[in-house]
């Protein structure tokens, strides 16, 4: 059988992470799967990282390196959340200030004018105002950062569960999501700006802690702290719930926003840390909104961007109670129409989601800002001519409003001292009508709230994923608080309940809706019942989105999941798929594997590195002999039945592709990749009639015992430094590069690409192994998947090899070898081969 020369077998048998059964999945899923990559959330274990821990425990003297780390760290969290609530409140000033301008401008062609004759004027005014902002909005998504559209919680999600989002954290990000969602809102679209603050937060968590930016090059500190992607995680965590107490003025329930529906890992000392950036955040943006706002700097009386008000019944009505046991029922039963409304939500951005991914995304980009406008002059037509035609004129009650709500509410073309009930919802900004649905004891037809609702439902339906930066909480409260004000006013009007109290329906709707769209359920509870500051709502609060949870449930996912697996990235669920019990690691890992040697020539690797896009390769050396070993002794001696077992239970890469092609050839010959004899017992003949491919294969699928593991970015930095040496004067003559200055370049170490080769000796030998990590966490071939699935899902890794008793490497296996659409397909391909095969 003819021998493959080493320098042949490094760039023959190498391996592939993510192509060797890319024909299993679909070329969508195929094709957006690989956009993305793992973060490098394990430790490394190599020279540099334990010079660096020994370095640390010898030091006797002065301030220790792990206290200054810890120091560095609570002051980082503590700028993260100031800077976070000065965001907020830049947004939220900005959009006043725009919204103001619009509202004055076009209520000045309203007031004192007859009926009708101003219309046209002031609705071109509106127009022109709601498009230029909305253009401005949807052009920084477009042309600026397109990754900034929408709310940005399933893009940190992603993240936090250890993929690489590209641009994720990028100040440019930043921007174009601050500055498009204040023109979005104050365009008039049903969106809301707490949703993006979470992703606002979550980058300035990203940020602050390396003290440099490659967009300001002056700002570089050169602290060697916080260099890797486990550290950013925490301060991305701790961000992302600032921005949530930001907006709500809710810091318990930004941690428990943080722990349970975006962090993948959590530790102690990081609830500490979290809850600590949430209180700065919420009490800085508490500070400012007080002193703007209320000229009253230092009382905190607003505490975020987003309040409910108090809610309490009127003094002088003895019937009204917040809620009875009896509400309770009701509660329940509007939880489960909470969760119908929000699965039809879901279901139905779903389709217009794919549509633009399907159309739209491989358009010109003019299309998607075409798109933008039109959803914004379909928004402002509906909000400005509903009044109109749908909307009652109410009377102002003294006793219903005071000052402050009467001030709220919209004459538009009514009689003095009376308000339109439609343009009250619609025309005025988002929060101001949930507190109008909550606080406000004047009438709201049934019509009215009915019609509201449907319009509201669809046109944020329509909005949520369009090329603008959008939330979707407060859209989602106030949609549903209608919902909840028309069950309180129909069960007053027409069942005599007369202790009702309007806001609690409206909340409870609120919660419902919300809860059907979203599927959150602690954290949502904790955030509502700060925002109320009543804890007597706590249990029908719970209850409710408790229900509208497992009704949503039934048809689809929440509609942050649903994003997330329509752009096909590779979240890794808390539990493994149900069918992936009857699955070992041998049957989804990689086999074709790329590796390198301890000792490599730079044009190997440089080769290595340009012909391949994978980010990590098993450091392995092949064993001379080939041949597989058979057992030829004989007898029942205990030596032969141990020399019997340990042929027997050992599995090798020629044993798994042989067992591939049996299995799987019948349906799918694309995983075959060469032509193989299938039976074990073929003779010689049949070996020597083989095709050359098989005589390849073979000779590449040589033993090749595994020593460690070593990333792209560590073997880019090696050449970019030059560490190397001349084949005569020995390895001891390399140079050695220490921890900080092996991460100096992170988070963007340099490409292969961009080096500059003038000058290297490409001969020069490598020594790989101080910089390798020698002891990575590996699988067995005969683990079980739900094992492996734990093991990869609660160690954040990146890479898991699979090694054979005898220290051989056989494959490995990526975060894209452990989705559920991956091991659906894997499993259904290899039961069809089964049936196939006993038929």
């Amino acid at each position: 059988m003819p021998k493959c020369p080493l320098s042949c077998c490094l760039q023959d048998s190498t391996n592939n992470d993510e192509r060797d059964n890319e024909s299993l999945l679909s070329s969508h899923h195929v094709d957006h799967c690989k956009d993305y990559e793992s973060l490098d959330y394990d430790k490394c274990y190599n020279r540099p990282y334990r010079e660096l821990v020994q370095q640390i425990s010898q030091q006797n003297r002065g301030i220790r390196y792990d206290v200054k780390k810890e120091i560095l760290s609570w002051f980082s969290i503590f700028i993260i959340g100031i800077l976070t609530a000065l965001v907020a409140f830049f947004i939220d000033s900005i959009i006043k200030l725009l919204t103001h301008l619009k509202l004055s401008t076009v209520n000045n062609f309203m007031v004192d004018c007859p009926h009708w004759s101003c219309v046209p004027q002031a609705l071109f005014v509106l127009l022109a105002f709601n498009l230029l902002f909305v253009g401005i909005a949807a052009f920084l998504v477009v042309y600026g950062e397109p990754l900034a559209a929408g709310s940005g919680i399933p893009e940190i999600k992603c993240y936090l569960n250890g993929v690489k989002v590209r641009n994720v954290t990028r100040f440019r990000t930043l921007v174009c999501k601050a500055v498009g969602v204040l023109f979005s809102v104050s365009g008039g679209l049903l969106v809301g700006k707490e949703g993006p603050m979470i992703h606002s937060g979550g980058v300035i968590g990203a940020g602050v802690p390396q003290f440099e930016s490659f967009t300001f090059r002056g700002l570089k500190l050169k602290l060697p702290f916080f260099r890797s992607d486990r550290d950013k995680r925490d301060f991305v965590s701790a961000g992302a719930a600032a921005g949530v107490a930001a907006a709500f003025g809710a810091p318990i329930g930004g941690v428990l926003f943080s722990l349970e529906e975006g962090s993948s890992f959590w530790n102690q000392s990081l609830t500490w840390k979290t809850l600590f950036c949430t209180m700065t955040s919420t009490f800085t943006l508490n500070f400012f909104l007080s002193g703007t706002q209320h000229n009253s700097w230092g009382s905190f009386y607003q505490n975020g961007l987003l309040t409910f008000g108090v809610f309490q019944c009127p003094p002088d009505n003895t019937k009204c109670h917040l809620w009875t046991a009896k509400d309770l029922l009701l509660f329940i039963v509007m939880g489960f129409g909470g969760g119908i409304f929000g699965l039809i939500f879901n279901a139905i951005n779903t389709k217009i989601t794919v549509f633009r991914l399907h159309y739209l995304a491989k358009k010109p980009k003019i299309y998607r800002l075409l798109e933008a406008l039109f959803v914004g002059m379909a928004t402002t037509l509906v909000a400005y001519l509903s009044p109109l035609f749908i909307g009652d004129c109410k009377k102002m009650t003294s006793d219903g409003m005071n000052a402050s709500t009467a001030d709220e509410v919209q004459r538009f073309l009514c009689p003095n001292n009376s308000y339109n009930d439609m343009a009250t919802l619609f025309y005025n900004p988002q929060e101001t009508a949930i507190k109008q649905l909550f606080h406000h004891s004047g009438e709201f037809s049934l019509l009215t709230l009915g019609i509201f609702f449907i319009f509201f439902f669809l046109l944020s339906c329509w909005t949520y994923g369009a090329s603008v930066p959008s939330g979707l909480f407060v859209p989602c409260i106030l949609c549903g608080a209608a919902y909840g004000r028309f069950v309180a006013n129909f069960l007053s009007s027409y069942f005599g309940m007369d202790h009702i109290y309007l806001g609690t329906f409206s909340l409870i709707g609120a919660a419902a809706f919300l809860g059907g769209v979203v599927r959150m359920t602690i954290s949502l509870t904790v955030i509502l019942i700060e925002c109320t500051n009543e804890i007597t709502l706590s249990l029908p609060i719970m209850v409710t989105l408790m229900v509208a949870k497992w009704a949503g449930d039934i048809v689809n996912e929440g509609l942050y999941d649903i994003h997330i697996h329509l752009k096909s990235v590779p979240l890794l669920e808390w539990e493994s798929p149900s069918n992936a019990a009857d699955l070992d690691a041998s049957d989804i890992m990689n086999t074709r594997l790329k590796f390198v040697f301890p000792y490599t020539r730079v044009r190997s690797i440089i080769n290595l590195l340009r012909t391949t896009a994978h980010n990590s390769f098993p450091v392995v050396t092949m064993a001379p002999n080939t041949d597989d070993e058979v057992v030829t002794c004989e007898g029942n001696s205990p030596f032969v039945a141990n020399q019997r077992y340990r042929s027997s239970s050992v599995l090798t890469r020629l044993q798994v592709e042989r067992h591939r092609a049996r299995t799987l050839s019948h349906n799918n010959t694309e995983l075959v990749p060469v032509e193989l004899p299938i039976n074990d017992e073929s003779s010689e003949a049949d070996m020597t009639n083989s095709t050359d491919s098989w005589s390849t294969l073979h000779d590449n699928l040589r033993p090749l015992t595994f020593h460690g593991m070593i990333l792209r970015t560590q073997l880019t930095t090696l050449l970019k430094n030059h560490i190397d040496y001349k084949q005569q004067d020995g390895p001891q003559s390399q140079m050695k590069m220490n921890y900080n200055e092996m991460n100096r370049d992170y988070p963007r170490f340099s490409s292969v690409h961009d080096l500059d080769w003038e000058g290297t000796d490409q001969n020069h030998i490598m020594d790989l192994t101080p910089y390798m990590h020698p002891c990575p966490h590996i699988a067995h071939p005969d683990s079980p998947v739900p094992q492996v699935f734990n093991l990869f899902r609660t160690m954040g890794l990146r890479h898991l090899p699979v090694v054979n008793s005898t220290g051989e490497v056989l494959g490995i296996i990526t975060r894209h070898n452990l989705t559920h659409h991956y091991i659906e397909e894997i499993s259904k391909k290899m039961n069809r081969a089964q049936n196939t095969v006993a038929s």
